[in-house]
């Protein structure tokens, strides 16, 4: 607090009391009344003499988060969407194209959310994705939980540098077991995929879906090299759901821009959380962030399967420059389809 040059029309005694009520209240954290208790003022001359040491400069009010987040843009987002959180890194130089590389430093923010979401004994779910595995890497607490993996790998022969690797470290971090998934996301054919989820290991996984509270996932556009899913099909399937007017991709689930899921046929052969399920947690986190991916995230945000978001500025000022999905979607969790 500081005495500023028009607070100085102020009387002296007015000067001497108004700062002392404004240390009272902003300081020493006490309420109107225990200040009009100790002044013999009523609450009322508390209030006025408060928004009066404000409106003559007696006291400055600075609200400082780290410079890599923007504080306005992620209140505006979370506000627009109707999430739970919203947390905007300030994007990278290099970052106002749709080429750029997605931002690096979304991992790193995403691990404190979660060590600030997650309590003990919550279980945590971790979706294959470059965004989660960067978050896991970057974890250094966590309450003690359980972590299950909610997907198969891109490539199983990489699960040491993927999804497994970052089950393992986030279970590593909170002291908890971990639940692991040793199969790939997506494979040959309905069949196969139903004989691998009764696998003793992938099936004692599934059965912690439904335990899940908080769960990380990350989000990719229907691009070469940005949706997982996209690079693992054959040039005829990409055709086929690029028809069906797929936009986004999320754990393995399609959606249009809208938010509605199409090409469901394609869970059928893929191992992740089915998204009624994912529907019913709690607090889902999507990390995701790039110029490249603006509509996918938007997409997904309207398919009510998300509850937050972590992303960077370049997305913000996309998404909420969009139009707006109209219901709170990330509150509400309203299905698109029901609509």
């Amino acid at each position: 607090m500081s005495a500023g040059r028009s607070a100085l029309r102020m009387g002296p005694a007015e000067l001497v009391q108004a700062a002392a009520m404004a240390r009272r209240f902003y300081l020493e954290g006490k309420s109107k009344i225990q200040i009009a208790e100790e002044f013999g003022v009523s609450r009322f001359k508390v209030a006025r003499v408060l928004e009066t040491a404000l409106e003559r400069d007696l006291v400055r009010i600075e609200i400082r988060v780290p410079a890599e987040l923007d504080a306005e843009r992620s209140d505006a987002l979370r506000a627009r969407y109707g999430l739970r959180h919203a947390v905007v890194v300030e994007s990278p130089a290099d970052a106002t194209t749709e080429d750029a590389p997605d931002p690096e430093n979304l991992g790193a923010v995403a691990a404190d959310l979660l060590g600030e979401l997650v309590s003990e004994g919550d279980v945590l779910g971790l979706a294959w994705g470059r965004s989660t595995i960067h978050m896991a890497a970057s974890l250094h607490r966590l309450p003690q939980c359980t972590v299950v993996q909610l997907t198969g790998v891109y490539d199983a022969g990489t699960a040491e540098r993927g999804s497994v690797e970052a089950v393992r470290r986030a279970a590593q971090v909170s002291g908890g077991d971990a639940h692991p998934i040793y199969a790939p996301m997506l494979l040959p054919d309905p069949a196969t995929a139903a004989a691998l989820r009764s696998q003793t290991g992938i099936a004692r996984a599934f059965d912690y879906f439904d335990k899940v509270t908080v769960a990380a996932v990350s989000i990719g556009s229907w691009e070469p090299g940005i949706s997982t899913v996209h690079d693992m099909l054959t040039d005829e399937e990409r055709a086929h759901y690029a028809s069906l007017g797929v936009a986004a991709e999320m754990s393995a689930h399609l959606f249009d821009s809208e938010g509605r899921r199409v090409g469901r046929d394609l869970g059928e052969r893929c191992i992740t959380v089915e998204a009624d399920r994912l529907r019913r947690i709690p607090e889902v986190v999507a990390i995701a962030g790039g110029l490249r991916k603006a509509s996918a995230i938007g997409a997904v945000l309207r398919s009510g399967l998300v509850t937050s978001l972590v992303t960077d500025t370049a997305v913000a000022d996309y998404l909420l420059t969009e139009s707006a999905p109209g219901l709170r979607p990330a509150l509400d969790r309203a299905d698109p389809d029901d609509l």
